[in-house]
């Protein structure tokens, strides 16, 4: 695999890549779709969701108190349950990291990671030095990932270089200190191609994960999407040995996507993805319907959604 980052050797290596089966794409993830899961598996699947929840809030109207308060539920969900595993992330504003990282060292949850979406999130459009200094500053409040996005109008005007070289320098603003998840927007992307291409574009950049959408934009982290994606790092992985995480977000709103999403995971990529350091779901809503299904399992009842706090 020869790519040295140049416009030539990446459209090259881009240009190899075996185009995707649409229909083929779209029909086993139906397939997928369907199927159901044990009693005995379905708990360990609920918590395993839990656990890859990246808690998310990206509104102009958050506050500090509201980012506190998603803290708590990301170290214990429920406060009442013990048991229940605390969540992969809080994904928030720049201007929230340092808020959500204090509060989270308060309250034993130091292992929880904050994430910052960054580079000019949600449009990519601003100039390089403006990446930088958006990242540096999530960084140095105390982003443990950042969540970049690409510029889709460099991407698909065929400006790979320019795409390729802002995800090193964001890596390499990174470091050791935060891993990368890049945001390709793929419902920009329009073609499963496309989505293919993008993901070998940003994990040959260095990227640590590979994420579907801002949730800004409809569609998003659709079956077909996510499943063109865990081939992606799963063929990379055989190329090279290296395993890269995936990260759909938008529209994933229940338990049922939520197991769906496993069960993707585990026929597509493997087994070995199906933890947090490999795989993530972002969502909102998400993790209140993961609660209530839980407790449903646990008492044979559903609880009412008051039982559980609102986001």
């Amino acid at each position: 695999m020869i790519v040295d980052g140049s416009e030539s050797s990446l459209k090259n290596f881009l240009a190899g890549l075996s185009g995707v089966d649409q229909i083929g794409a779209e029909a086993r993830a139906a397939m997928l779709a369907t199927r159901s899961i044990k009693t005995t598996s379905k708990n360990w699947a609920i918590d395993t969701a839990i656990s890859m929840v990246d808690l998310t809030t990206l509104e102009g109207s958050d506050t500090p108190g509201k980012i506190k308060a998603l803290c708590s539920k990301a170290v214990r969900p429920d406060p009442t349950d013990a048991t229940v595993p605390s969540v992969g992330a809080v994904c928030v504003y720049n201007d929230m990291v340092k808020i959500a990282r204090t509060h989270l060292d308060a309250i034993g949850g130091g292992h929880i990671p904050v994430a910052a979406v960054s580079t000019a999130f949600p449009s990519g459009r601003a100039s390089l030095a403006v990446k930088k200094q958006d990242t540096q500053d999530a960084l140095d409040n105390g982003a443990g990932e950042i969540d970049m996005v690409i510029d889709r109008g460099a991407f698909l005007s065929g400006r790979l270089g320019q795409v390729f070289d802002e995800i090193v320098i964001i890596k390499e603003l990174c470091g050791d200190r935060a891993h990368l998840k890049v945001i390709f927007e793929t419902g920009e992307l329009v073609t499963y191609d496309n989505v293919r291409k993008a993901s070998y574009l940003a994990m040959l950049a260095g990227a640590d994960f590979i994420k579907t959408s801002t949730g800004k934009i409809s569609p998003a982290a659709t079956a077909p999407v996510v499943l063109v994606m865990l081939e992606a790092v799963r063929d990379y992985f055989a190329m090279t040995g290296k395993r890269i995480g995936v990260k759909p977000a938008g529209g994933i709103r229940n338990t049922k996507d939520a197991i769906k999403q496993l069960v993707l995971v585990n026929e597509i990529a493997g087994p070995e993805w199906l933890n947090p350091n490999l795989f993530r779901i972002g969502a909102s809503a998400l993790l209140n319907d993961l609660l209530l299904q839980r407790m449903k399992m646990r008492d044979g009842f559903y609880a009412s959604p008051n039982y559980v706090t609102l986001d």
